[in-house]
């Protein structure tokens, strides 16, 4: 493959591929956190390792996919801590890179659920049935069913417009000057960012309890 691409120029590599689940610490096996750390992670980092003398070679671009949940977790924090992990990877990557003319890239997008469909619907029975008998010594079937469709609500508001991201990955790898972030994301998911990253930890804190009490 790669002495293929040798031949003809190799220009822009995107790392798109990742996987999402919902559910609080305790419901997840070891075996589901390995697996998302493998494909949203590490998956990234093989494919970017394999392709790096090529990208150095003709001063390409490297465009990963995160998104906003990187700084925040509203009952899906194996996703979120896959996505904070590949932003400090990109952030040490984008630093190194710069000597090579080679550019890094992370599009942060808010909620698109509905055009990627990278997250279906949980019911309530489902989850449950997943559980460890210590977890459901712990959970009752009544708050699973609220955090489901707590979690199932915000699903159904995702943007079915995924263009909006794919025009930010375009940008991203066209640009003369491209950004080293690009969040493509509604006002609302935006303002959350921006009190994570400015306002006290407490404050964050307060504000998704007050999001997840709902």
């Amino acid at each position: 493959l790669l002495s293929h691409f040798s031949s003809i120029g190799f220009w822009g590599l995107v790392n798109n591929a990742g996987i999402s689940t919902f559910g609080e610490t305790g419901w997840l096996p070891m075996e589901t956190y390995e697996k998302f750390a493998d494909v949203n992670l590490l998956g990234s980092i093989r494919t970017t390792l394999a392709f790096l003398p090529l990208l150095r070679k003709y001063k390409g671009r490297i465009v990963f996919m995160s998104s906003i949940i990187a700084y925040f977790t509203l009952g899906n924090g194996i996703y979120s801590m896959t996505k904070a992990a590949i932003e400090k990877f990109c952030d040490a990557l984008r630093l190194e890179m710069k000597k090579f003319g080679v550019q890094v890239c992370i599009i942060q997008p808010g909620n698109y659920a509905r055009s990627t469909k990278i997250q279906p619907p949980l019911s309530a029975e489902e989850i449950w049935s997943e559980l460890s008998e210590e977890e459901k010594a712990v959970y009752n079937k009544e708050y699973i069913q609220e955090r489901a469709n707590f979690f199932n609500s915000i699903l159904s508001e995702g943007s079915n417009n995924g263009s909006e991201v794919v025009d930010a990955m375009v940008d991203a790898l066209t640009s003369p000057a491209p950004k080293a972030r690009y969040m493509v994301a509604k006002l609302k998911e935006k303002v959350l960012v921006f009190v994570c990253a400015l306002f006290p930890t407490v404050v964050m804190d307060s504000v998704l309890s007050h999001a997840l009490s709902k």
